[in-house]
């Protein structure tokens, strides 16, 4: 499977769950083929029962959905919400299910996010089925209508019937589609889209299609990641941007984060970049878990983060856009962020405390460690 450009596409950017959520549930509802699901995190509260309820609401109207989970991202879905979705008809499949004998293997994980609704309208981007997306993390999400559909179901479909994937659901399943996979997301705009994916460090086109357009930009590279620890490839690309004179910008997490070993492993990059003047912003209101990024009329939204467990082990997938309209769209969205988020200053930063640089050092060291385990 080859990752081309496709004309005749339509995107619609939908920042924060108060958007997403209600546009993708109104699809689920309205659904009369077939609904594809594809998630990391899902764990039992809020959120996932009322996926669940829109699942099977939809399987009583006789229309066929496929759920497929990350073994290890899944474990908070408790048995009973399993039970419910599998004697209620969802067909139900985990990837990769963590196994004593195999820890090597355990850390591939399947971090992709989609809900295809008849081959008619996607989504993407960092969202799972975790009460923190309905009111606590900033998240964002791409609607997706047009031909690159299609390499969405395909992608999901060489997945589901991975030797990887254990389950419930027929693994046959998938191969029924073929006739709408083939017709899907007919012409639906005029908008260039392309699906990129990664498989850890056996494909890194996400990597490489990010090195590409940073090293070809010429007015603006900006770029939105939860988990900063950028490879030396890439910091270098920033700081080289930045010096002849492209705007570059980072929009990072604030003091608000889930892992915040991430946050203090990536700060020992901040000094030379701004040194080279790329510009760093936190965000403040809460923890941002969103993933964009925006070179000149280049855009990528979707599921990868820039660190070393994203680019080496995880299965990823972007929607990436190439239109100046919807460019500016997501030009927007940094805007309003940034607005809302305290600018790291170059001269404070460099009369950090010693703690912070102690700090700073300690979890970089565990972090190249990471790095390095295959």
């Amino acid at each position: 499977m080859r990752s081309v450009w496709r004309q005749g596409n339509r995107f619609e950017l939908l920042p924060e769950s108060k958007r997403f959520l209600p546009e993708m549930f109104r699809a689920v509802e309205a659904a009369q083929r077939w609904i594809l699901v594809e998630l990391y995190l899902m764990e039992s509260g809020r959120l996932a029962s009322d996926v669940i309820a829109a699942l099977i609401r939809a399987t009583a109207r006789g229309v066929r959905v496929m759920l497929l989970l990350d073994g290890y991202g899944a474990l908070g879905l408790s048995n009973s919400d399993r039970e419910r979705l599998v004697a209620n008809g969802v067909a139900l499949r985990f990837f990769n299910p963590l196994a004593v004998r195999s820890l090597a293997r355990n850390l591939s994980r399947d971090h992709r996010k989609l809900v295809v609704i008849d081959g008619d309208v996607a989504f993407t981007g960092g969202f799972g089925a975790i009460d923190e997306f309905l009111d606590a993390w900033y998240e964002v999400a791409i609607r997706i209508e047009g031909p690159v559909i299609a390499d969405w179901v395909a992608l999901f479909a060489r997945l589901w019937d991975s030797p990887l994937t254990r389950g419930r659901g027929d693994p046959a399943m998938v191969r029924q589609l073929a006739g709408d996979v083939a017709t899907a997301g007919t012409s639906k705009g005029d908008m260039p889209g392309r699906v990129v994916w990664g498989q850890g460090y056996r494909y890194q086109a996400i990597r490489y299609s990010l090195h590409r357009h940073v090293t070809a930009a010429q007015r603006r590279i900006w770029i939105c990641t939860p988990y900063f620890a950028p490879t030396l490839r890439l910091r270098l690309r920033l700081v080289r941007a930045a010096r002849r004179g492209v705007d570059v910008r980072l929009l990072l997490p604030g003091d608000h984060h889930d892992h915040p070993g991430i946050r203090y492993a990536g700060q020992r990059f901040y000094g030379r970049l701004l040194r080279a003047g790329v510009r760093i912003f936190e965000f403040q209101p809460t923890f941002i878990h969103a993933k964009f990024s925006l070179a000149d009329d280049w855009s990528s939204i979707g599921s990868c983060n820039f660190d070393h467990w994203s680019l080496h082990w995880n299965l990823e997938a972007n929607q990436e856009a190439f239109d100046a309209g919807f460019a500016d769209d997501v030009a927007a969205l940094f805007e309003r962020n940034f607005a809302i988020s305290r600018e790291i200053d170059p001269t404070d930063w460099a009369s950090r405390s010693r703690w912070k640089r102690l700090r700073e050092w300690l979890f970089g060291i565990l972090d190249d460690m990471l790095a390095r385990v295959r």
